[in-house]
């Protein structure tokens, strides 16, 4: 058996079903959608995304497993920490494009400007910059 190369994480975020379309993560962290399995409605069923190389997925919710969006499970379920270059370029884009401000950019005593923003699909992400 063959080892990958190189470990990593890929999050997979869930997405309630009838999801449409996801541009808000490509105009707000500019994602680069890789690949889409939709359902016949045009809905998306999985999206794999990419932000700098890094991988990630969408997937529509599955109740019957648990798997819900963090709307309905009425609050932010995980925080997607995503460290850039420029953490204000970045809120100020992820706001253009309909984000939910969160805490303001900001410089930390442990090294790390940071700021938030809840995505339209009730993701919390958490933009940070080593200083």
């Amino acid at each position: 058996m063959q080892e990958s190369a190189k470990t990593f994480f890929a999050p997979q975020l869930i997405i309630k079903s009838g999801v449409m379309q996801l541009d808000f993560y490509k105009q707000a962290l500019g994602a680069e959608e890789l690949r889409r399995f939709g359902n016949p409605d045009g809905s998306i069923h999985v999206s794999e995304m990419a932000i700098g190389g890094n991988l990630f997925h969408f997937h529509e919710e599955n109740v019957g497993k648990g798997q819900i969006d963090p709307t309905r499970a009425g609050g932010v379920t995980t925080i997607i920490d995503l460290f850039v270059p420029d953490v204000d370029a970045v809120l100020a884009r992820a706001k253009a494009a309909g984000a939910i401000m969160g805490s303001p950019a900001q410089d930390y005593d442990y090294g790390y400007r940071q700021g938030s923003f809840v995505d339209p699909h009730g993701h919390e992400w958490l933009i940070s910059q080593k200083i």
